[in-house]
């Protein structure tokens, strides 16, 4: 028996076959077109970058545990990228001098972690990423909420099915700093504690925050707080709600975009006030699909330029999920819209020009790549989705005409060879 190397892919990537590209380029589609609308432009990075930028601000999750890394042959330590973000901070970096601030950008990078496959988790996927660079004014958080609505409009997703939770950063470090009493250095901890608080049962949560050193009060009162919504901001102190984007926001007239939850923290470390995530509201996929926040210091990385940005990262895997969930996927696209099928080999050079006239036409055309009878290529076509077919017979040929059926209701015509294009537009009306 022969040794065949394995048809599937490494575990935790996907195949896409036609009808599912098709599905997800209709999805990606849509969200470009809003993007763009907002002003937008679409960029792009390379997939390798040197570990050390990922080291600097990325979540230590990613770090240690999810990145693929190699040395190449000049012995530089790269990564496959596993976000966009510090990509995009460095390009910033090194045209900063070219650009025209504030910038709005976008990408839909292939990303790849080293994740346990699961539902919602692959070790590859595709995310669409936009930011804004160089504004510190909210007016840049209450763009980018309004452009979530409409990017979740766009996909035809009601209000209902999902919500846009939102926190900061700043307020963050003041309800442990302050209001809890937790010790500059244990922040971080604390916060990723939070970060766990809907995923994990109470009594763990109790164990890790004693083990973090925390005492039975403290502990308490964080689970009063982290359920308090919008009493909580009376609560915080002055400094911290005045130092607080977000609270410009809530006082705008944006407020009704989001909803103020202080467990929104975000895993990764470049984030400095407002974070936020957008979460699926049925029982049967409540969780995070996506989200972003705000970073002040990312791009300093790489230049002395103090250039802040706010983003978001949104993965196809969670995105799609949500949308199967909800039954919002697409149809998959036919193959083609026209098949012109010649009766006879001979017939197979007038077919293709006619086929050309078509597509000049701009309609989605085959012609048979091998000849085979009329009963099968007809049975192929209406397989491939097409609605028209066009039947190329001598007798037709000589004449100046051919045949035009719907492949839809069985209805066919004569029609000349010039009046086709048209004809079959009609038909396909």
């Amino acid at each position: 028996m022969a040794d065949y190397l394995p048809t599937a892919p490494y575990r935790g990537t996907r195949d896409f076959l036609p009808a599912e590209m098709s599905v997800r380029t209709e999805v990606f589609e849509r969200l470009y077109e809003v993007i763009e609308r907002y002003g937008y432009l679409r960029y792009d990075g390379p997939i390798l970058e040197p570990v050390e930028i990922y080291e600097a601000k990325s979540s230590r999750e990613i770090v240690e545990q999810q990145l693929y890394t190699l040395t190449d042959r000049g012995d530089r330590r790269l990564a496959l990228r596993p976000e966009m973000t510090p990509s995009v901070a460095r390009i910033i970096a090194g045209n900063a001098g070219k650009l025209q601030f504030p910038v709005r950008w976008y990408s839909h990078p292939n990303c790849h972690r080293y994740e346990r496959p699961q539902r919602g988790r692959v070790r590859e996927h595709w995310q669409i990423n936009v930011d804004v660079f160089g504004s510190e004014s909210p007016a840049c958080e209450i763009e980018i909420f309004e452009l979530i609505h409409d990017m979740m409009a766009a996909l035809r997703a009601a209000p209902e099915m999902w919500v846009l939770r939102v926190s900061d950063r700043v307020l963050l470090n003041a309800i442990l700093t302050t209001m809890l009493e937790i010790p500059a250095e244990r922040v971080r901890d604390v916060s990723a504690l939070i970060d766990r608080w809907e995923k994990y049962p109470h009594d763990q949560l109790g164990q890790e925050a004693s083990e973090l050193g925390l005492t039975d009060k403290q502990f308490h009162r964080l689970g009063e707080i982290l359920s308090a919504g919008d009493a909580l901001l009376d609560e915080l102190p002055a400094d911290a709600r005045e130092r607080s984007v977000l609270m410009h926001v809530l006082q705008s007239d944006a407020r009704d975009l989001i909803t103020f939850d202080p467990l929104i923290v975000r895993g990764f470390d470049y984030y400095t006030s407002t974070v936020f995530e957008v979460f699926d509201t049925s029982v049967e996929n409540r969780r995070s699909l996506f989200g972003g926040g705000r970073y002040a210091n990312l791009v300093g990385l790489f230049c002395a330029a103090q250039i802040p940005g706010i983003g978001f990262g949104m993965g196809d895997v969670t995105l799609m999920d949500f949308l199967r969930t909800h039954d919002l996927l697409p149809a998959p696209r036919s193959e083609v819209d026209v098949a012109v099928i010649p009766v006879g080999e001979t017939l197979a050079e007038p077919a293709r020009r006619l086929a050309r006239e078509l597509r000049r036409a701009g309609l989605r055309t085959s012609t048979p790549l091998e000849t085979r009878k009329l009963g099968k290529e007809l049975a192929r076509a209406s397989k491939a989705g097409a609605r028209v077919a066009v039947i190329v017979g001598q007798d037709e040929w000589t004449a100046g005409t051919v045949t035009i059926r719907n492949m839809v209701t069985g209805d066919q015509q004569q029609a000349p060879v010039g009046a086709a294009p048209a004809t079959v537009a009609t038909m396909l009306d």
